[in-house]
């Protein structure tokens, strides 16, 4: 006995060719979802109208005595924002505005190795260690397989800055 899987829209139930093309839509944040994000499948065509529905809207955060210290997010339309400003243009307000920097990381948050199979390959500034670079070359296919999924770029031994760091050979 065998198993079939058929793929189907989350948005329409309509059952998806194997040769569909099909479109992710990560919802990040609705009024129902609980959990975090969660991602949805659905045709180009049952998703093409999103575009057009967009709504301009401004995201703003509330720094005040209420919510034990945490800001609240608001979402409201950026019409209804920009009429919040009666002296000066919320538009000239926001090119003038103080720029908030994004905190600083941590001191003592955790190092990663990147002479270890987890992390070899992954983008960073510091230098290549001979390790990283060993495993890298021994085992790149592996090492690839890890990048591509978690959405980050592979490493290309033709490309002379990946051929330099990680120490492949190349052709002269």
């Amino acid at each position: 006995m065998g198993k079939k899987t058929i793929r189907v829209s989350d948005f329409s139930g309509t059952v998806l060719q194997p040769d569909d093309e099909v479109v992710r839509v990560v919802v990040l944040e609705h009024p129902d979802l609980v959990a975090g994000p969660v991602q949805l499948e659905a045709t180009p065509v049952e998703v093409e109208s999103i575009d057009d529905a967009a709504l301009d809207v401004a995201v703003v955060e509330i720094h005040d005595r209420h919510g034990d210290g945490e800001p609240r997010r608001v979402v409201l339309t950026a019409s209804e924002f920009d009429a919040m400003a009666t002296d000066t243009p919320m538009a000239q307000l926001l090119r003038t505005a103080e720029r908030v920097r994004p905190p600083k990381a941590r001191r003592g948050a955790e190092r990663l190795d990147y002479g270890t199979i987890e992390h070899a390959g992954k983008p960073h500034r510091g230098r290549v260690t001979e390790e990283e670079a060993r495993l890298v070359r021994e085992r790149l296919d592996e090492v690839n397989k890890r990048l591509a999924d978690a959405g980050i770029r592979q490493i290309d031994p033709a490309d002379p800055e990946h051929a330099d760091r990680y120490g492949f050979l190349t052709a002269s």
